[in-house]
């Protein structure tokens, strides 16, 4: 594993390295330990979208490794007058120890990491979200003790983020249902994909995915850059909601997760969200972990 374009660049072993890495600096940290596997090492962190757990948690994760931080806004680099993408992974190689770049264009994240000879991490793009998904993936580890047999159901946008999730609960041998008004359903290649690895379906009834369901999903429906189709978007998806009803169609101890920022009434609830089913602040924190395991992981 030299980056992280993709979650689909993982092997299923990578990932269970990954989750249980992250699951011990957890238990760690909580007792006062750091592992300090960073040491002498600068991670640049270049964002042409706004973060708020993305940014914190490599932030914290970099500093507690031992090394140190750059944050460098997008309209502050050079790319905001013009310099190519090649030209900047080029320098910032003979800079950093590593690249965490969050891009509107998946394309921008593989330009940057074709040319970088530092590894690039995909902080998010408009295709994927790989770093939300180590997160989510040791929450569920953690919550159910296991990745096998269990079944996800997604209900909302067919996103970067269920693209990343389609992509590595198939890996893990999860069933995926997808929910999504037609019209807004997951990237069509990556379901394909998913479907080589485990059964994956694509519907619009959000009962039916969220029958029988050990997890269940949601995103806001208005994603960065979708703000212009606000009004389309939230007639689209009026039914697309995570609410009492939903959550009593799956199972009894199923879990629900939301990757956050929330829009409260909208795509979730807020007796769901605060309820005790909901394992979303535990995800959130788990954002710092993954990324930790996941910088320990890569050759920086």
């Amino acid at each position: 594993m030299k980056s992280l374009i993709s979650i689909g660049d993982l092997t299923k072993d990578e990932i269970v390295d990954v989750v249980q890495l992250a699951v011990r600096l957890k238990a760690e940290r909580s007792q006062g330990t750091f592992v300090e596997g960073l040491q002498h090492k600068i991670v640049g962190m270049i964002f042409e979208k706004p973060s708020t757990r993305t940014r914190a948690a490599f932030e914290v994760a970099t500093v507690e490794l031992g090394g140190y931080p750059i944050y460098l806004n997008w309209n502050d680099l050079q790319l905001g007058r013009g310099e190519t993408i090649a030209d900047t992974a080029r320098v910032l190689s003979k800079y950093l120890s590593g690249i965490v770049l969050r891009a509107t264009s998946h394309s921008t994240i593989i330009e940057m990491a074709n040319y970088a000879s530092v590894p690039v991490i995909n902080a998010l793009s408009d295709l994927e979200h790989p770093c939300q998904l180590l997160a989510d993936l040791m929450t569920i580890y953690e919550k159910k003790g296991t990745f096998s047999g269990m079944k996800i159901a997604w209900i909302g946008d067919g996103n970067n983020v269920c693209n990343s999730a389609i992509l590595s609960c198939a890996q893990m041998g999860m069933r995926v249902d997808v929910a999504c008004p037609p019209g807004y359903e997951p990237n069509a290649d990556i379901v394909l994909r998913g479907q080589q690895l485990s059964p994956v379906r694509v519907i619009h009834d959000p009962l039916e995915a969220a029958s029988a369901a050990d997890i269940l999903y949601t995103d806001t429906w208005i994603s960065m850059g979708d703000e212009a189709a606000s009004a389309q978007r939230l007639r689209a998806f009026s039914r697309y909601r995570i609410d009492e009803k939903v959550l009593n169609t799956a199972k009894d101890d199923a879990i629900v997760l939301h990757c956050l920022p929330a829009h409260r009434g909208q795509e979730i609830t807020d007796e769901v969200m605060d309820g005790p089913h909901s394992a979303i602040f535990e995800q959130a924190e788990n954002r710092l972990h993954a990324q930790k395991a996941l910088l320990l992981k890569l050759p920086l």
